[in-house]
């Protein structure tokens, strides 16, 4: 019984025929392997041929004509030989499971298979990859930041009357302890919890994608990007998931087969924008950039990817070169239909994760920037009676703050933020909400009663649910939106508008832009960080903590420096 002889295309079947010529030629190699099976394999870049090949007489110069004949391969298929020869095994396996299957209907795999050829498309893919994440990115920012306003009417309103209340009932109101809760947890806490109905709508349309099975379709789009930088398709996966959380993309990283591609893909996955740093993005560009808040967070998430790319291929021509090129595999799954079961289980699970940190880590971190801002080290007053800018959370910030001074944001509250970011990521809101909050001047009010409380969170209720139904339409295009009144900007996005402003001298959304950046490319959270460390090793991990620092304040200079020549 003869063997079956699969077919590569024309391209690789006469790169495989100049081959066989040439170990026909060599004596000692066609003496001891097959000469198709040795041409296939060599142009497959098996790893572990290349050395006892070269150990016989005349292997070496056949691995030298196999080098050429895949540098001209490489520019005929516009892709890795191997890639090409993979697709085609697999074709070849596909047909003869179609033929030798009977009975049940192969419907599905058709529908899915139609439906792969426009979405995995060469051509098309990557395109629409981009726009499905762009119909994410509007999602979150326009249909849930509707609902913004109104948790932070909320929790700044009715529920921080509430708990002065309760204070003023215990005889505590006026002390340290009110100002521990109002200006501590209410103004920390509360202003990262603000941002959960945009991570629930992340959450909710990255489930949906994998539901579907579709993020299994991106990672293969994205294989020939990613063995530019020297890695395969489906590293993209765990890179995907950092979209998520860092932590678990970390782990992610076990599926990989290679110990090289698991470190280079965990020091990449810091660079794709996490859930955490997503309402960093949201307040930023609220105040700066209202109109296009969209294409900005948007846009910080194509940069992480980009630059993630960059450092990979910087990082293969130097620490971590290849030196293997095994194939992409992967199985796809078929597509279905989304259950709103499994999405919701998901979602939620993150969503959770995200508040039970907003009540542990975020709330002991906000705890310690509220003492260290009222314990006074310089100028009058006592202990949580003392000039922001007299407080000890301001010195130390300040240290730090002249380094930042060449990406137009060289204040000690910006310094301070990012500081705390270095614990997790939401603390930058948090850390914002206090620093900048402690700056206002606030007028004494008259706490509304439970009835106008209530009547207070229904009728926000209400206005921003019309605010989503008008959004919605954007996604395609189409703006319903009141654009004839302006929002009233908070007292925190005016306070930071203005302190952006002046360190910047007049140039307030160029740096915006640097400090979004900034916070997308520097060192990931603690826990990422001891993941990192966990997968890798301590030296991988100190390399990707300092390589990351400084790579995030050079683009920053560079993005405040450009921005400002350019007007901005």
């Amino acid at each position: 019984m003869s063997g079956l002889v699969v077919d590569y295309g024309p391209d690789v079947e006469d790169a495989i025929a100049r081959l066989v010529v040439e170990i026909e030629r060599t004596p000692a190699v066609h003496a001891r392997y097959a000469p198709r099976w040795l041409a296939t394999a060599l142009l497959d870049e098996d790893p572990g041929l290349v050395g006892p090949l070269s150990a016989i007489d005349g292997g070496a110069r056949l691995v030298e004509a196999r080098d050429e004949l895949l540098d001209d391969l490489r520019d005929t298929l516009g892709e890795q030989a191997d890639t090409a020869i993979a697709a085609a095994r697999f074709q070849t396996a596909n047909t003869i499971a179609r033929a030798a299957t009977i009975g049940q209907s192969g419907t599905g795999r058709d529908r899915t298979d139609r439906i792969d050829a426009v979405l995995t498309n060469r051509y098309l893919g990557i395109p629409l990859f981009l726009a499905l994440m762009w119909a994410v990115f509007k999602i979150t920012t326009d249909i849930a930041g509707a609902f913004l306003d109104w948790i932070d009417g909320a929790v700044s309103g009715p529920i921080a009357h509430f708990v002065e209340s309760l204070v003023s009932l215990v005889g505590l109101d006026g002390t340290w302890v009110e100002s521990l809760l109002i200006d501590g947890v209410i103004a920390g806490v509360g202003a990262v919890l603000v941002f959960v109905p945009i991570l629930l709508a992340l959450y909710l349309a990255l489930g949906i994608l994998e539901d579907t099975g579709y993020m299994a379709r991106a990672a293969f789009v994205m294989d020939r990007v990613m063995r530019g930088v020297g890695l395969q398709g489906k590293a993209f996966l765990p890179m995907l998931v950092g979209f998520g959380c860092t932590v678990p993309a970390v782990y992610a990283t076990r599926t990989l087969e290679d110990e090289r591609d698991r470190i280079l893909t965990s020091l990449l996955v810091p660079f794709m924008s996490c859930g955490a740093r997503l309402p960093v993005y949201v307040l930023i560009s609220a105040v700066f950039f209202p109109q296009h808040a969209g294409r900005v967070v948007f846009g910080m998430y194509l940069l992480g990817i980009v630059v993630a790319l960059v450092i990979g291929l910087v990082l293969k021509r130097t620490l971590l070169p290849v030196t293997s090129h095994a194939p992409t595999i992967m199985e796809m799954p078929p597509y279905r239909l989304p259950t709103f079961r499994t999405i919701w289980f998901h979602t939620w699970t993150r969503v959770t994760a995200f508040i039970g940190g907003a009540g542990s880590l975020i709330f002991g971190t906000m705890i310690v920037v509220w003492f260290l801002m009222a314990v006074p080290v310089g100028g009058t007053g006592g202990f949580a009676d003392t000039e922001v800018d007299d407080s000890a959370f301001a010195a130390v910030s300040g240290v730090v703050a002249p380094a930042f001074e060449p990406a137009g944001f060289g204040t000690w509250e910006a310094a301070g933020s990012l500081l705390t970011g270095f614990v997790a990521k939401e603390v930058v809101v948090g850390t914002m909400a206090q620093v900048y909050g402690a700056e206002e001047a606030e007028a004494e009010e008259t706490s509304p009663s439970i009835g106008d409380s209530a009547r207070e969170i229904g009728t926000g209720f209400a206005g921003a649910m019309l605010g989503a139904l008008k959004a919605t339409p954007g996604i395609i295009g189409i703006d319903l939106t009141d654009d004839g009144s302006e929002d009233e900007s908070s007292s925190l996005m005016a306070s930071i508008r203005v302190s952006f402003e002046e360190s910047s001298g007049g140039h307030g959304a160029a740096a915006a832009l640097a400090f979004l950046v900034f916070v997308l490319l520097y060192t990931p959270c603690m826990a990422a960080v001891a993941a990192i460390r966990q997968e890798t090793s301590t030296r991988w991990m100190w390399l990707s903590i300092v390589g990351q620092t400084a790579i995030a304040w050079a683009f920053a200079v560079a993005v405040f420096q450009g921005a400002r020549v350019l007007g901005l």
